[in-house]
């Protein structure tokens, strides 16, 4: 009997603060907060935390200023006269720490929506009363302003609630997508105290059984426009790492590093991807790709859109005809979220380079990408539905012939219009990460009327029917109404049904307990039930849940059986590929 690991997560992170852009917050905040809440500050904040103050707390120094702070608080809330001094000094706190925040974002340049001169009349009032104070130097104010943060939660929430009402340009905070982004920060800046990925792994394998594998997943953002890396920080020093993670005796059998791909680095940096393309063949040739997938056991590929390009990208095209040649996994981010590209829409992205629009009988035109906002256009790239562009032979056939070099149409075998391609896609392995979002979930629970989102279950061996059979007439207009109308769980679901090596991984969306009703029905139809694939997220999905508390949960909610097919035999098949062959654990 063949021997089995615990399970194997599929989607994992490890990467640390410093290989994060620093302006992560630009197009969420105005210029100039967004280089205020720099990520590197956050990060210099929680190494220094963590290197000294957060060590201050088992010193026996800290642990008398502890008690002395608790009989303070104790006694004084004891006592009707001791808790009304408390609170005319949380008043009086509350006050000099409003006017310093004021006077710094005044400092900034902006200013008061509303209430401006009031605010100005009220703080010379409290001057002469002396209950404002000019608190002097600098870190007094900070000191004050963090003390008053930190322990006057209601008085906190009050005084955020002022400023938002006061300052126009704060109606940003705190909404939903700013959250995610500063939760985020949370989540780099609460690892980034390990300035080696070997640490943060670490902290990742020791919440799992013994023997667990993890996929780990790096990230080139270097061309997102969110600012530059520091020197000894960019993405092949982030991909040096993980090289020498993967040949670490302790570390090597379990983890299975993934290579970032990014057509834009292929473009500008030569030797990263190199091949010679000769009789529909893709052969490597000396480059860091090969570096990575050949000389060190490498197990696929990682791509991202959302930071700027499509997955069908023509610089693109070879390495995934390598990879489908070679049976080697892809791992496709497809979910909205918080990393996106933070540059300026392009005006090649207006209209889909392959999906049409409807204007009027047997009318078509380039369908029209309308978003203008970062982070709405940037789902343009993450669409579920640009995969089709891939897999089906048709569509790549499109692709193909609108490839600027010939070697392109050399390799596949394109002819014409009307001739089938000699070699094609349609047996790429990829894996939609994140399953499209719990948000699109939840949206095909809730869509009840529209034809195309009940096909998953009216024919749960196919689902949506994405193309016209031979009898029927084409209809180029079909594929914008999926675009904009169809969720992307039915479109995921229906391309696993469809294509042999189309997975789906639950990471990030295993957090909410409300996908459970929905994963449990999915996992008893038997062809999706062998393309869903266990994943985390960590440490993405930190802010949420700890992994042994998601762990635990999978455990109660699906039970051995199920989370041994979706954590250990699905992953097996998935990380299998011609160069290495099967994973040995």
């Amino acid at each position: 009997m063949e021997k089995k690991t615990s399970l194997i997560n599929c989607h994992t992170h490890i990467f640390t603060g410093d290989h994060v852009p620093p302006y992560l917050a630009k197009t969420f905040l105005p210029w100039p907060l967004y280089y205020i809440l720099s990520l590197s500050i956050i990060v210099k904040g929680f190494r220094i935390y963590y290197d000294t103050l957060g060590k201050w707390r088992f010193k026996p120094r800290y642990k008398r200023v502890e008690a002395v702070l608790y009989n303070i608080r104790i006694r004084t809330g004891r006592t009707i006269i001791g808790r009304a001094i408390a609170f005319l000094l949380g008043i009086v706190l509350a006050i000099n720490v409003f006017y310093i925040i004021y006077d710094w974002i005044s400092l900034i340049g902006f200013s008061p929506s509303i209430l401006g001169k009031e605010l100005i009349t009220i703080r010379t009032l409290l001057v002469s009363y002396h209950l404002i104070q000019n608190f002097q130097p600098f870190y007094i104010q900070i000191i004050l302003v963090l003390i008053f943060l930190i322990l006057f939660q209601s008085g906190r929430n009050f005084i955020f609630f002022i400023f938002k009402k006061i300052y126009s340009f704060l109606g940003i905070l705190p909404g939903k997508q700013t959250k995610e982004l500063l939760e985020r920060y949370l989540n780099i800046g609460r690892y980034a105290f390990h300035t080696q990925q070997s640490s943060t792994y670490m902290d990742l394998r020791d919440q799992y059984p013994k023997n667990t594998g993890f996929i780990i997943l790096p990230m080139d953002m270097e061309y997102m426009d969110a600012g530059k890396l520091k020197k000894g920080s960019g993405y092949l020093d982030q991909m040096a790492e993980l090289i020498d993670l993967k040949k670490n005796a302790e570390f090597s059998e379990y983890v299975f590093p993934f290579v970032f791909v990014d057509p834009r680095r292929i473009e500008k940096q030569d030797d990263y991807f190199r091949c010679k393309i000769s009789n529909n063949h893709v052969e490597l040739l000396n480059c860091h790709v090969k570096d990575y997938i050949i000389n060190n056991n490498f197990s696929g590929f990682k791509i991202y859109p959302a930071l700027g390009y499509y997955p069908f990208d023509e610089r693109l095209l070879p390495l995934w005809k390598y990879a489908a040649d070679q049976n080697l996994p892809i791992m496709t981010h497809c979910i909205r979220g918080t990393i996106f590209y933070r540059g300026a829409k392009k005006k090649e992205w207006d209209r889909h380079p392959i999906f049409q629009q409807s204007i009027g009988s047997d009318l078509y035109e380039p369908l029209l990408l309308k978003q203008t906002k970062n982070i709405d256009f940037i789902n343009n790239f993450t669409h579920p539905l640009n995969y089709l562009c891939l897999l089906d032979e048709t569509l790549l056939r499109k692709i193909v012939k609108k490839a600027k070099d010939p070697k392109i149409r050399e390799l596949f075998g394109y002819t014409n219009d009307d001739t089938e391609l000699t070699c094609n896609l349609s047996q790429l392995k990829i894996c939609f990460a994140h399953y499209g979002g719990d948000d699109e979930w939840k949206r095909f629970l809730e869509m009840e009327r529209y034809d195309f989102s009940k096909q998953i279950i009216t024919n749960p061996d196919r689902g949506i029917k994405f193309f016209p059979t031979k009898n029927e007439k084409p209809t180029p207009g079909k594929m914008e109404q999926l675009w904009k109308y169809v969720d992307w769980y039915s479109l995921i679901s229906s391309m696993m049904l469809q294509y042999e090596n189309v997975y789906a991984d639950i990471s990030y969306i295993i957090h909410s307990e409300d996908i459970n009703p929905l994963l449990k029905h999915s996992l008893k139809n038997p062809k999706l039930k062998d393309k869903i694939l266990f994943g985390t997220d960590f440490y993405v999905v930190r802010n949420h849940k700890t992994e042994k508390y998601m762990l635990a949960e999978c455990y109660h909610n699906l039970g051995d059986a199920e989370l041994d097919t979706i954590a250990y035999v699905n992953p097996k098949r998935f990380l299998f590929n011609n160069i290495h062959g099967d994973i040995k654990i």
